[in-house]
């Protein structure tokens, strides 16, 4: 079954034979334990935030974090409580002590699908560009969110080392086209039928292979002389060593300049790197 892969599409041309989302996904298959997790990215020059729901094998976990780019203030929580951190692809809701998050979230281009082998398995992820609507109460400030993001879907029965660095984010060109992009290293990264995208006024583009330096600080392209340089503002990261699962992530926040592949210049952008290695 996993002889087709990787494949990618919009949503509407699946693997046969495979239970993908939203389907329900068996917590085992191929001797490995199902991984699943909603990501929401909102990445505005006022302010920028991610949110996640995370389930390694049914044990869930949620985590948030917010920054105010006014003050520099990074405002962040992790939660094993349910209904704490609610994302999907059309609304966001936090409710902690420290946050309060409700976000309509609309769609703002194609939607990009793929699936990939993984070890004895396979893996998939949905990634699709939104606009945020909404409001934020975090670091004692109530925010207006009106700002451009993504929604990162993702489920599979990942191999037991598993390790990648990414970065989305949005932005800018000097002639006024909204730009957002989704670059990947580790997962999902075939030279062709990957998840690395870039997206021009919604219309999405795969691009070549990306290459991510050790400091986070450059994503650079093969066969092309792009380069996105990247500044980091704060730092959302977290290490977890339990009895199966070990995790080290982290993900600053900043702000990027450069071009992308394809000569597409970038005269603001906003969103996040990350590099998680994990044991699980």
């Amino acid at each position: 079954m996993t002889s087709a892969l990787p494949l990618r599409s919009d949503g509407t041309t699946r693997p046969a034979g495979l239970p993908l989302p939203p389907a329900r996904m068996p917590l085992w298959r191929d001797g490995r334990p199902l991984k699943r997790w909603t990501y929401v990215g909102v990445y505005g020059p006022e302010l920028m935030l991610c949110a996640a729901q995370v389930h390694v094998g049914g044990l869930p976990q949620a985590f948030w974090a917010v920054l105010d780019r006014a003050s520099g203030e990074l405002t962040q929580g992790t939660t094993f409580l349910p209904g704490r951190v609610c994302p999907d692809a059309q609304r966001l809701r936090v409710h902690t002590r420290a946050a309060q998050i409700d976000l309509e979230l609309a769609p703002a281009g194609e939607p990009v699908e793929v699936t990939s082998p993984h070890g004895a398995s396979f893996i998939w992820t949905r990634k699709l560009p939104v606009h945020a609507t909404g409001s934020v109460t975090a670091g004692g400030r109530v925010h207006r969110v009106d700002a451009p993001g993504l929604v990162d879907m993702s489920a599979g029965y990942h191999a037991r080392v598993t390790s990648w660095e990414w970065s989305a984010g949005a932005g800018r060109t000097p002639d006024g086209r909204d730009v957002r992009w989704n670059l990947v290293r580790g997962i999902h990264d075939a030279p062709r039928r990957s998840e690395r995208t870039v997206w021009i006024d919604g219309a999405a583009q795969e691009t070549v292979p990306a290459r991510f330096t050790d400091d986070l600080s450059t994503v650079s392209f093969e066969r092309d002389a792009a380069a996105l340089r990247f500044s980091a503002e704060a730092q959302r990261a977290r290490t977890d060593r339990l009895l199966v699962v070990r995790s080290s992530y982290r993900q600053p926040f900043g702000t990027f300049a450069g071009t992308l592949p394809g000569a597409v210049t970038l005269t603001e952008g906003f969103g996040v790197m990350e590099r998680h290695d994990a044991r699980w």
